[in-house]
């Protein structure tokens, strides 16, 4: 019986069960954590338990800070009723209205010069490009104005002016550096911290990051002073994330943790989680997005129901905190999107917006073939807003985590791989 009992263990051990039963919480525990996405998720857990009753219900969803599909489905599936509409909205300064309006107005006139791209009208195609760098504020929607000058008129002074004025590092100011034969932004920044962690601070603990996030809104907040009561490697993310907006992003920090855990995996794998965790959650293991997705590496329950059903594994969603679990999990999906996807773009599409969709995309003929101004037409043109910018910041991170972690590499040949199937992908 003993070596029975010794065997199912060793057995579930190897699956690398983390969990055998969904926590529970009461209603007290959810009602006292702050306001936050973070709480939201665990008002969304607390309608879920069976414990949890219609008039309890009725009371939790009071404390929701923005009601999403889930909530909505949990609560109607609890109280047989709709939730109420509640939406918090943040305070917004007239400043950032000013900024949001700037940014419309410069999508307005790019949008409308990849369309005359499109219609092969060049001369006014470039006159959209010019007003567009003049109206943005934000330096990478600058050099992909630039860029794009370029790329109508071949003169490098629009390469040198990004060379020049953009300390932001995006596709744009590598292939700028590509071009220029140059060497890429000395903005890149990898710290290194010899303290393990932080004792007061549970990097696993959702309510934890809520609690930091609350601080460092704060409109006097001391950012240097709260990045500073993070730093070590457990929260390397936080203290990074902190960093970054503290300096208003002026330096790009390209953190490496948890090395021990990525060992094992070859060169280009470690880059590709490196890089989509940084996109994703900026290496915080207990985030949680507004549709909750979860963890350093943002996987959504639908997923990681799915996956742990694969591995033959039963777990709570709360395991996804876990950056260890986190990086296991991207590892085993990852091995599924590259059996149809070999580019860092593409993977980087399928992990952003289904495989179904990035299929969908790559085999429509209008898209990433040979042709005038492609690839870069192609990856403007997508009517998928943040699979489009979510791919073009995963591959520039694979890039510089390439170089970091000892591989020589430049974009440049990456954009131009993207039009040879044999390169990319299995659909085409």
């Amino acid at each position: 019986m003993f070596k029975t009992l010794l065997s199912i263990l060793v057995i579930l051990l190897a699956l690398g069960t983390t969990s055998i039963e969904a926590k529970t919480f009461s209603y007290s525990q959810v009602h006292n954590m702050p306001r936050s996405v973070e709480k939201d998720y665990y008002i969304w857990r607390f309608l879920q338990q069976r414990s949890t009753t219609a008039s309890q219900a009725r009371a939790i969803i009071k404390d929701v800070d923005n009601i999403n599909k889930k909530l909505r489905i949990a609560y109607k599936k609890k109280t047989g009723a709709n939730p109420p509409n509640i939406t918090h909205k943040p305070y917004v300064t007239e400043q950032q209205v000013e900024d949001w309006k700037h940014q419309a107005e410069g999508n307005r006139l790019f949008d409308a010069g990849i369309k005359q791209v499109q219609r092969k009208k060049l001369q006014k195609a470039i006159t959209y490009f010019h007003k567009a760098h003049d109206v943005y504020l934000k330096r990478w929607e600058k050099d992909k104005s630039l860029f794009w000058l370029y790329l109508l008129t071949k003169e490098k002074k629009y390469l040198y002016k990004i060379k020049r004025n953009s300390t932001h590092i995006n596709m744009y100011t590598l292939l700028a550096a590509d071009i220029t034969h140059s060497q890429y932004p000395k903005s890149i920044i990898t710290p290194r911290v010899s303290k393990k962690s932080v004792s007061n601070i549970d990097v696993t603990n959702p309510i934890h990051w809520a609690k930091l996030k609350i601080k460092v809104k704060k409109p006097n907040a001391d950012l240097e002073a709260l990045a500073e009561d993070c730093e070590s490697q457990a929260t390397i993310g936080m203290n990074t994330y902190i960093k970054a907006k503290a300096c208003n992003y002026r330096k790009s920090y390209f953190p490496m943790p948890y090395r021990s855990a990525m060992q094992g995996y070859p060169v280009e794998r470690q880059a590709l989680i490196y890089s989509i965790a940084r996109q994703e959650s900026r290496f915080v293991p207990a985030s949680v997005s507004r549709s909750f997705a979860l963890g350093m590496m943002q996987f959504m329950p639908f997923l990681i129901d799915h996956i742990a059903k694969q591995k033959g594994i039963r777990m709570d969603y709360d395991d996804m905190f876990d950056p260890i679990v986190a990086i296991r999990f991207a590892d085993y999906h990852l091995n599924y999107l590259n059996k149809y996807l070999y580019h860092p773009l593409f993977v980087a599409y399928a992990y952003n917006g289904g495989i179904g969709f990035t299929k969908k995309l790559i085999k429509n003929r209008n898209y990433f073939r040979n042709g005038p101004f492609e690839p870069y037409l192609s990856m403007e043109k997508m009517t998928n807003v943040q699979a489009r910018e979510y791919g073009k910041r995963v591959l520039t991170n694979y890039v510089i985590y390439m170089n970091k972690l000892g591989k020589s590499t430049r974009l440049l040949p990456y954009i131009k791989s993207l039009t040879d199937p044999s390169k990319t992908d299995k659909f085409r």
